[in-house]
């Protein structure tokens, strides 16, 4: 039997055991946290937007049917302006394009649930210590520090963004490593059931210094994410005292204050989050050891696609194995990846700008409604990049490919257009001359 060690009981470690124990590996996975779903330490509870890769992935391991009551859809953006007004965006055209919000508490035990049901040894409160990637093997400390060396036929680093694994992976080697850390962080804070929250949209308060997004859940409540700058006007490092957070949300977020009446409470009481990119190459070695999910490819929450991608990683990582060969098939594995969660990286950074500047300006919300309408008109030859991302399994290296040969075309046709009608405006005004 093909023994496997996981790095990480997260989202993608829990999922990936899910998919190499239905394989017939015996999985083993180690977590340097208690186990979650007896934990009440607080950890990353941003809540998720599940988009077609994550359904697919759930849907390939059994999962779906078990998760779709704890999911609550949004069916596009309601965006609130700063004079208190809403006003709602479709995410598309089709009932199918829309996202499922679900708390990442619950889809992580619901992992680990279905992992030990399928035969996989979860070691909580053990950390990674060491790695021998020529074995392989890893070397973990339980929780009285006593050090163990598990040995396995692959290792995979399923660690997140920080990951024990991928260091000790790239000692040594020729390798590729880049992470940035955003100089935004974030706070969360809970909105309680209100009548002018509608649940079935991801709601946005696009400020000026600022930018809140909240997910809907299936109790009527939003879990929201605010993110401010470190440093500067409006920064956390100036909202230190009640009448400062108060007076800078009545300021960026109007209608947040009524919605939230212990904003400040919450604002003050709760830790700040950074938010950090990384790319790194490779990502594999010599059929030993692979990385999946942010350990290999974290990326900025802005587009909705961290958990997708991580989730898309374990699919593509169980049907490169299929053959039996796990050399090739890890090799196989980074040559289709790593080329589009690059891609990723850039579009998360992008969409930031565009979820705080670009929901307040008239323009860019037009052409999105353009985007949308041709999308309508032609189905097939017009798909809008954020519904390629979001409500397909388009590759994201394709989908924005696709979309720049769009804009491409577009801009040609708004040319042709304009020079049309400053021709016909120059004929009528040709024949008013007396």
């Amino acid at each position: 039997m093909t023994e496997v060690i996981v790095a990480g009981a997260g989202l993608s470690g829990s999922l990936v055991a899910i998919y190499l124990a239905r394989r017939g590996y015996g999985v083993r996975v180690v977590e340097r946290r208690p186990d979650p779903r007896e934990s009440t330490a607080e950890g990353r509870s941003i809540n998720l937007g599940m988009s077609q890769r994550g359904i697919q992935a759930l849907r390939e391991v059994g999962l779906l049917h078990v998760l779709w009551p704890k999911t609550t859809p949004m069916r596009g953006r309601m965006v609130h302006a700063p004079d208190g007004t809403q006003s709602f965006h479709p995410y598309g055209t089709e009932d199918h394009q829309i996202l499922h919000s679900i708390l990442r508490d619950e889809l992580n035990a619901a992992l680990i649930d279905k992992a030990e049901a399928k035969g996989v040894r979860f070691d909580f409160a053990h950390k990674v210590t060491g790695l021998d990637k020529a074995l392989p093997a890893v070397t973990v400390a339980n929780p009285a520090g006593e050090v163990q060396e598990l040995k396995a036929d692959l290792v995979i680093g399923a660690d997140g963004a920080f990951s024990a694994v991928r260091g000790h992976l790239l000692k040594g080697e020729r390798a590729e490593f880049y992470q940035e850390f955003m100089d935004w962080g974030y706070k969360e804070i809970t909105i309680p059931y209100h009548e002018r929250t509608r649940l079935e949209a991801l709601h946005l308060w696009p400020g000026r210094t600022g930018l809140v997004v909240a997910h809907p859940n299936y109790d009527g409540t939003l879990t929201a994410t605010v993110f401010l700058p470190f440093e500067g006007p409006g920064s956390f490092a100036e909202l230190t005292t009640p009448d400062r957070v108060a007076a800078h949300c009545a300021a960026e977020f109007s209608d947040l204050p009524e919605l939230v009446p212990n904003l400040v409470d919450q604002f003050l009481a709760h830790p700040v989050g950074n938010l950090v990119t990384i790319r790194t190459n490779p990502w594999q070695h010599d059929g030993k050891v692979v990385l999946i999910g942010d350990a290999a490819h974290a990326v900025y929450p802005f587009y909705g696609q961290g958990m997708n991608a991580a989730f898309e990683d374990c699919s593509v990582l169980d049907k490169c194995l299929a053959g039996g060969d796990i050399v090739a098939g890890l090799r196989e594995f980074e040559r289709l990846r790593r080329p589009h969660t690059d891609v990723l990286a850039e579009l998360s950074k992008q969409n930031f700008l565009e979820l705080r500047d670009g929901m307040r300006s008239p323009l860019f919300v037009a052409r999105k409604k353009a985007d949308l309408l041709l999308h309508q008109l032609f189905p097939n030859a017009w798909t809008p990049l954020y519904t390629m991302i979001a409500h397909t399994t388009t590759p994201y290296g394709d989908a924005l490919a696709r979309a720049r040969r769009q804009d491409r075309v577009l801009a040609a046709l708004s040319t042709v257009a304009a020079m049309a009608m400053t021709a016909l405006l120059a004929t009528r005004s040709k024949r008013q001359v007396p």
